[in-house]
């Protein structure tokens, strides 16, 4: 199962109408839904957030995706799992939660899933440069394709990648729109108790129908 899901993934985004990465998380366009709660046999849902709307994709036994969404009429599906990360995305956005519960199965390269793993190890309102993540993969010359693999990530949010930024305190990338990583980032600052960054200027837009 997990091959042809990575074959979805490729074949969509080699056509440029499923994923577009700009060395942050993916954003998916509407028709993905069904695309891919075929591919994955899992369970998926839309849930509410004050960046807008998230796809969340489980199987029996863990999250598969989380990604920001422009999805409508997708039917809720019935999922202990979802109920537990929709629970913990609550608790997040209302500052009541610094790390997430639920079992994850990301589907990627073996040189992706190092990326993510070590993306998981950077603690709550804090960053690090895309360079540094090089180092920690073992590849101190190769922050381009740690920027790819950052990029690819599947699982928003509970795989940090938003705490990966520029040497020199610039955004770098992110597919959700940068104004949601820096909505991000201010956030945890803000929770933490911690002051700001000193992020280059992206203006936050208000999100229609969220507060």
């Amino acid at each position: 199962m997990g091959e042809n899901v990575f074959i979805l993934f490729a074949l969509c985004a080699h056509l440029n109408l499923l994923i577009k990465v700009r060395g942050g998380c993916s954003v998916v366009t509407p028709w993905y839904h069904a695309a891919m709660a075929t591919a994955l046999a899992s369970a998926s849902r839309i849930v509410r957030s004050p960046l807008g709307d998230l796809l969340l994709q489980a199987d029996s036994n863990s999250l598969r995706g989380l990604r920001f969404s422009s999805a409508e009429n997708l039917p809720p599906a019935k999922s202990a799992l979802l109920e537990q990360i929709e629970h913990e995305l609550h608790e997040y956005f209302q500052g009541r939660r610094r790390d997430f519960g639920v079992p994850l199965e990301l589907e990627g390269t073996e040189f992706q899933k190092r990326v993510w793993e070590e993306l998981k190890k950077i603690p709550f309102a804090e960053t690090i440069s895309y360079a540094e993540l090089a180092k920690r993969v073992g590849s101190a010359n190769g922050f381009r394709a740690v920027g790819a693999a950052n990029g690819a990530n599947p699982i928003s949010i509970v795989v940090p990648c938003h705490r990966v930024i520029n040497s020199d305190g610039g955004l770098g990338g992110y597919g959700g729109d940068l104004w949601r990583k820096r909505w991000l980032l201010e956030h945890e600052r803000r929770v933490a108790g911690m002051p700001p960054l000193d992020l280059f200027a992206v203006k936050t837009p208000v999100v229609v129908g969220q507060k």
